[in-house]
This record gives structure tokens, sequence and C-alpha cells, in this order.
């Protein structure tokens, strides 16, 4: 089956993508100091959201031991995901949805699939830590079926094929806003992008990315095609399983939560981290 890649796609420049080639960057065993340093540029790139790296913020010893073959890449970029660098980039400064989504971004070069596989890490992120979340990614079936040990993750999302879900490619664009865009620098600062599409299984519309070199006016509708969203309620039906331990007998008790946009997503997992499970969600 063939691939779409995203920068064979009519409005690629328009969209941000014509970057996105579908190659990728590969360290094989004899290849050359310049081969490697690039391969050093885009691991950063990659990791670090196309945020700028200072010199004296670089990895050193981390590069030597790369270029010597003690460190495979994908050692390197458990190194830098690792790093207090990283943390204060996109750990301290962010809600744990957001930086959820930034590490699914950064390492798996995919959007979240769903609101079960956010609520997960979301979970995961608040129970056992900031190395747990990140080795949840770095040790995962995926990754290594994808990347191996010296592929730079790259970004998968705007690739469909008979592996991907069509979904991705349009919420990637929550995610990347063009080549000149960093992920600390987006419309949208610390908050999620993804809450509410993953929350409702919505597929989210594609807007132009700015920052190409030309000026362009604040859309006054969210990415995902809702106008001031961030200011409506939304209405969570959900059902319950109660005394299930105690009887044979199971009744199920159905209780509604009215409640702001911003705290839908973490409503949600609340819900299901009590054992409910979530019927319906819509605006109030």
């Amino acid at each position: 089956m063939a691939t779409l890649i995203a920068s064979n796609l009519k409005v690629a420049g328009q969209l941000g993508l014509d970057s996105l080639d579908g190659t990728y960057a590969e360290l094989c065993t004899n290849a050359t100091e310049s081969e490697v340093q690039n391969l050093i540029r885009v691991v950063y790139r990659q990791v670090f959201g196309n945020d700028h790296i200072l010199q004296s913020e670089r990895f050193v010893s981390a590069e030597s031991q790369l270029r010597q073959g003690n460190l495979s890449v994908k050692d390197f970029i458990a190194t830098l995901a690792k790093s207090e660098l990283y943390k204060e980039k996109f750990f301290y400064c962010n809600n744990n949805q957001r930086f959820v989504e930034l590490n699914f971004k950064h390492l798996l070069g995919r959007p979240p699939h769903d609101q079960q596989e956010l609520a997960y890490h979301t979970q995961l992120c608040e129970e056992q830590g900031f190395y747990a979340e990140i080795d949840s990614y770095l040790e995962s079936e995926e990754y290594e079926r994808k990347f191996g040990s010296n592929i730079v993750p790259y970004f998968t999302g705007f690739s469909v094929d008979e592996d991907a879900q069509t979904t991705n490619f349009t919420r990637m664009f929550n995610l990347y806003r063009g080549y000149a865009s960093s992920d600390r620098g987006q419309v949208g600062g610390q908050n999620a992008r993804l809450n509410r599409q993953l929350a409702v299984s919505q597929v989210s519309s594609i807007t132009t990315p700015t920052g190409r070199g030309e000026s362009k006016t604040l859309p006054q509708k969210a990415f995902g095609g809702v106008g001031n969203q961030a200011a409506r309620m939304y209405r969570i039906e959900a059902t319950k399983i109660m005394g299930a331990s105690l009887r044979p007998v199971i009744r199920r008790s159905n209780t509604a939560y009215l409640v702001p946009y911003e705290q839908l997503s973490e409503k949600v997992q609340q819900v299901v981290r009590s054992g409910g499970k979530i019927v319906s969600v819509r605006p109030a």
C-alpha cells in the first residue's frame, strides 16, 4: 500500500510541510564527521521541538560518546529527553496534558491516538513521575518498530499508510505549526491542544500555520473548528458500577457533570480513574 507523504500534497508549501519529504536521519556504521554533526542537529531539533539550543546547553559529553560508538542514537535521545533542560523547557512550565502531547510529538512523531492514550500517560506522569513517562515512549514496542536504535524520531503523524490512523494527519497540525515555529513559541502557550478533540473523538480541521515569512491574522476559530470554545461549558454524562464486589447483581448510577472547557480533560480522566465510563460529552 502506498504511503502518502506530507510534502507530496499540492498545498504542502502553504501548510508548512514542504520540508517533510519522508526522509529521516539514521546513524550508519561508517558515518563521516559531517554526517554525525548533521544527525546531532536533527536530534536536538526533534527532541527540543525546534527550540533554540545555546552552545553552553549542548550535551558535549554525550555527543562525544555518540561519535565514539559508546552511545546509540536512542541512548543519546534518552539523555536529552531525561535532562534538566528538557524539564525546564516542557515539564515545569506546562500542565501534564500539554507535556504528554509534546512527548508524543518529540519521541514518537505523532499525536495521541485517543483520550484513553492521553489519560494513561497523564496518569503515569502524575503517579510515577517524569522519568517513567519518558521511558514509556523510548522503551515501547512502537518506538522500536519505527526507529530502532539508530534512527532519529520523525513526524510519522503526517504519513498515511496501512499502519496509520488518518485522524493523526489532521491532529498533527495542532502540534506542528510550521518549520519556523518552536514548541515553546506557539499560539496557545501552555494549553493542551487536543483535549477536546480526543474527549469527544472529533477530527480537527486544518489551519495554515503561521511563521512562514508572511503576515497572517490570528484565526477567530480554534484549530478544532469551534468558535470561542474556551468559553463554553460541556456536559459529561458518566455511568459507574456500584457495589460490584459486594453482590452479584450490578446496578449502575448515572451522573452528569457540567464543566468549562479548560477542565474537560481533567474531569474525564478523574471519572475514568474512579471506575466510571463516559457515556457522552457535549456542549451544554
